[in-house]
């Protein structure tokens, strides 16, 4: 298992959001996004299995931008590993998962997509990067994405955002995309965004 936390939210036909962090966060870091998006959905946050000096992540990477991909993979599979066994053990519905990740918890969010057609229902990816490239997606039809990035973010650049819009898009995935005149910071705006997104689609 992975270290998490489970709140079970006021309306079981809600998606059950999955809270990824960014680096050096963890389960608590993300919480009070949730309720801002939907106060009655269920809440699974997840900390992630890898230590950068001392600071949890999804996955490794061997510099900044750069990501080993090996490791990407396996703690993919790992996550969505997680999320078939917390659904049993929480008695949630498996194919009814939004991911909201921010940074690194969204470039895993990215990945669960990138690799499995039903790890998600759909996803939030604050600040996102391309995961991996030179892969073949799976048919991502029904899916919903949302992408709130940063046109002076220096950590995801302008074409990370774009280079991942175009390969949801070409697997079919709706893909809505949301600029903020900043930086890699979340912003309250972004959120709102989300928000009212998400309003539309679930």
């Amino acid at each position: 298992m992975m270290e998490h936390i489970f709140k079970k939210g006021f309306n079981p036909e809600k998606p059950v959001f999955l809270l990824l962090h960014g680096t050096g966060g963890n389960e608590q870091s993300l919480l009070s996004l949730a309720p801002m998006i939907d106060a009655e959905a269920s809440v699974l946050s997840v900390r992630g299995n890898v230590s950068e000096q001392g600071m949890p992540r999804f996955f490794r990477r061997l510099s900044e931008g750069v990501f080993d991909e090996e490791d990407l993979v396996f703690r993919t599979k790992e996550l969505n590993d997680f999320l078939d066994e917390a659904s049993v053990k929480y008695e949630f519905n498996r194919d009814n998962i939004v991911a909201i990740g921010y940074s690194n918890g969204a470039n895993i969010a990215a990945s669960l997509l990138y690799h499995y057609s039903d790890a998600l229902n759909g996803a939030i990816l604050h600040h996102p990067m391309v995961p991996l490239r030179g892969m073949e997606l799976p048919d991502l039809t029904g899916k919903h994405v949302f992408i709130a990035a940063g046109t002076n973010d220096p950590i995801s650049p302008i074409v990370e955002a774009e280079e991942l819009q175009a390969s949801l898009e070409a697997a079919n995935a709706s893909v809505a995309v949301h600029w903020e005149n900043h930086g890699h910071q979340l912003t309250g705006s972004e959120v709102e965004a989300a928000r009212q997104w998400y309003q539309q689609k679930y």
